[in-house]
């Protein structure tokens, strides 16, 4: 978990000019560019609920209003609302005199405790009963407004297609346009492509116009005279979980449904080829696709803090780990005339060497010895501090240049990438083409330690 808890340490500059860590971008194999989620394109796989893992068409999660028709949430502290069973005594159809055992439903927050018995709600007869839903006074209107608008747009695409086909707007397409009926047109033999769309179309209907509203009724006498009873009123959370009711009251607040999430794909915009698709099952969690950058870049941490002061050379340790299961090649170059000084408070002298990377092995990591593999690469232990596995430790020196702030550092890092993309699109007998990436790493080596005033200099 140390790569999560340094998250924001190290930065990699994206291709959109975005510094983001190497668990957040994404390597296309195809443009050999690193993406984000800010420079891909997100399409939707397919609606699901997180409770009932159940997935449905996007036509079918649009007319439900992308909201789950068997699980609910709890108005008050917004967990999933469980079924409890109970047994209710009620006479016998058949002797009055005897009674008999019933068992009925409700649901309960295991978090806060509420209830549908605390609004009123009846209990079910069966467990996944139809639990009454609230009608929206205003429902009749917003259907009436949609279906308009819905006209419009249509009438709209009709004039914009007509355009393509007729290109010298002549006197049949005037009187389509402002009133000529098909009946006289056709009396005269005119048929054009234009008065059949328009005229045997949909007309919208005359909408009641809104009512301004000038003034508002007065506050009751008791939101003055006697103290607010804020238990029992709704906050500001509760009345936006609702909009289309939005309750004042506690006592008027009833189960939610659910909303639906997306199972979404990552596809890359320059090339158009997937970076990131799972699998189409909601309870699976396996990628068909996944290019993350961190399965394919080498990952830089710092092992250990260290105390700056300004104008001192200070040594900081750093690791470098492998991803990839072939051997890799690594060389860290400065930034010359770098444009973000966000990241130039200090000056930094990087090895000069190449870095030599063992692929990862994941059997055979605990068993490798360190010295062993320092003689088999023959590392300089000015450089490399320790090797184990497909991980290094080298050092470098970091002078800071600023009095007070963070100690950030950038330069450029170029690794060996074997495309096997590529190679398996050409043949199967040609080795995995090896290419040369570049990175830009920023990273943040911690505070400068403050001077004490008190402490006087020699």
């Amino acid at each position: 978990m140390a790569t999560y808890a340094d998250l924001e340490l190290v930065k990699y500059l994206c291709c959109c000019k975005k510094k983001f860590s190497v668990c957040r971008l994404y390597l296309c194999k195809y443009c050999l560019q690193l993406r984000c989620t800010d420079c891909t394109q997100h399409e939707v796989d397919t609606p699901y609920c997180p409770h009932c893992l159940e997935n449905m068409p996007s036509g079918e999660a649009k007319l439900k209003k992308n909201r789950c028709s068997n699980c609910f949430d709890c108005p008050v502290c917004g967990h999933t609302l469980v079924t409890r069973s109970t047994s209710h005594t009620s006479p016998s159809p058949d002797d009055p005199t005897k009674t008999i055992a019933k068992k009925m439903y409700y649901m309960a927050c295991g978090f806060c405790r509420w209830t549908t018995r605390d609004v009123g709600l009846p209990d079910q007869s069966v467990a996944s009963g139809s639990w009454p839903i609230l009608q929206n006074p205003h429902e009749q209107r917003i259907s009436s407004l949609l279906e308009n608008y819905k006209i419009m747009a249509q009438i709209e695409k009709a004039e914009h297609e007509r355009k393509k086909y007729v290109s010298r707007r002549s006197h049949l397409y005037r009187q389509d346009k402002y009133g000529g009926s098909a009946a006289g047109l056709r009396r005269k033999g005119m048929s054009t492509f234009s008065s059949m769309s328009s005229t045997e179309s949909k007309v919208p209907g005359e909408l009641e116009p809104s009512v301004t509203v000038d003034s508002f009724e007065p506050l009751p006498n008791e939101y003055f005279t006697e103290p607010a009873a804020l238990v029992k009123t709704t906050k500001l959370a509760h009345r936006h979980s609702v909009p289309e009711f939005q309750p004042t009251e506690i006592s008027k607040l009833h189960p939610i449904h659910k909303h639906l999430l997306m199972r979404k794909s990552l596809r890359c915009k320059e090339c158009e080829h997937n970076v990131s698709k799972a699998d189409f099952n909601p309870s699976s969690i396996k990628f068909k696709i996944q290019l993350t950058a961190q399965h394919h870049v080498p990952e830089i941490r710092i092992l250990t803090p260290s105390t700056f002061t300004m104008n001192k050379e200070t040594i900081v340790t750093l690791t470098l780990s492998n991803p990839s299961v072939f051997g890799m090649t690594v060389s860290l170059h400065p930034i010359e005339d770098e444009s973000d000084t966000d990241y130039c408070s200090a000056k930094v002298e990087l090895p000069k060497k190449e870095l030599l990377l063992a692929g990862r092995d994941e059997p055979s990591m605990q068993m490798y010895d360190d010295s062993s593999q320092a003689d088999e690469f023959k590392d300089d232990p000015k450089v490399i501090v320790f090797r184990k596995g497909n991980k290094i430790g080298f050092v470098v020196k970091v002078t800071p240049v600023v009095n007070e702030g963070d100690v950030k550092i950038q330069f450029m890092m170029k690794h060996e990438f074997r495309n096997t993309t590529a190679a398996a699109l050409q043949s199967e007998s040609k080795e995995p083409e090896i290419v040369w990436l570049e990175h830009k790493v920023y990273m943040n080596l911690g505070p400068i330690a403050k001077k004490d005033p008190n402490v006087s200099q020699a």
